[in-house]
């Protein structure tokens, strides 16, 4: 059995000094909205608490599926590498970058300087940039698939995208690790699933990116971006791919969104016959440790059950 953890939009706190330079861009409006709301709900103390609890539960693997800063300054970028050190070995920590942390231009490719290590497939040494994604990391029979659709956009937007070369890149591998027998697991920071968010936050090219998971396959798909704990499923019901989101990481209870929480997936058996079970696991009070918040079965037949219900 392989267990992967999976959370997103850690939102690391607090902002370190800003400059009256920093905020001549898109930045002000994400300043104003973290002193209005941002740090009133996202904490350390929360973050701190969920990574606890998924270490003593002992994944095999943690994704995390972006938005590890808020404006992309470049002191957030330092501490959240700094912040991902304290997680454990890069070969057992995977990141996606979101929106937040490709805030504006110039932004993405600090970002992937810094944190290089946990976005680097295997085998390559080769600068990580835009061109690198998808990667691809195998760990014991799973196959995990870093998708970017980070891109700095314009004020009042937080929109993803999902160009054909990436896609043409993800179909490849899609074929490959399923030749070798792998439970194939992608990892993306906004959902691929149309109403899942708002307009403004939505993914450019859902359509480009079902047709590929039609076309190739997958298992699981993992994403952010929503600050909520959804589930969807992609594909025929004779090959339904589930496509799981989840609360934000540093999400303090009392908020709009759902008090932080993380995903944990047991995974067993093998190629034609893969059993998923998912566990959320998250806050319900200030005071209250995680705890088991709902547990289901993602296999094949499981996945068309709830589709229909």
């Amino acid at each position: 059995m392989f267990r992967l953890a999976h959370i997103s939009d850690v939102h690391l706190g607090p902002l370190p000094d800003v400059s009256y330079r920093d905020l001549a861009s898109k930045r002000v409006l994400g300043y104003v909205n973290w002193q209005r709301n941002r740090r009133r709900h996202m904490h350390d103390a929360v973050i701190d608490t969920i990574v606890a609890d998924i270490k003593a539960n002992t994944p095999d693997h943690l994704a995390i599926t972006g938005d590890l800063v808020n404006l992309a300054l470049d002191g957030e970028i330092e501490m959240a590498r700094h912040w991902l050190e304290t997680l454990g070995p890069p070969h057992d920590v995977s990141v996606v970058p979101g929106n937040h942390d490709a805030y504006v231009p110039g932004a993405f490719d600090k970002a992937c300087r810094s944190w290089a290590a946990w976005m680097s497939g295997d085998g390559i040494n080769t600068p990580v940039d835009r061109n690198a994604f998808p990667y691809l990391r195998v760990r014991g029979d799973v196959a995990l698939i870093g998708v970017s659709t980070a891109r700095a956009t314009a004020p009042f937007m937080a929109n993803g995208f999902f160009m054909e070369g990436q896609a043409k890149r993800l179909g490849k591998l899609l074929d490959t690790t399923a030749g070798q027998g792998l439970f194939r697991a992608i990892m993306i920071h906004h959902p691929p699933v149309r109403g899942a968010v708002p307009q403004h936050k939505r993914l450019f090219g859902i359509a480009r990116f079902h047709k590929i998971i039609r076309r190739h396959g997958a298992e699981l798909v993992l994403h952010g971006h929503s600050h909520l704990p959804s589930l969807f499923f992609i594909g025929t019901r004779s090959a339904r791919v589930p496509v799981v989101g989840v609360a934000a990481a540093g999400q303090a209870p009392g908020g709009k969104h759902p008090a932080a929480q993380y995903n944990l997936f047991d995974i067993d058996g093998e190629k034609g016959d893969w059993r998923i079970r998912l566990t959320r696991r998250g806050l319900t009070g200030p005071a209250i440790p995680p705890s088991d918040l709902q547990t289901l079965e993602l296999g094949a037949d499981a996945g068309a059950a709830m589709a229909a219900s």
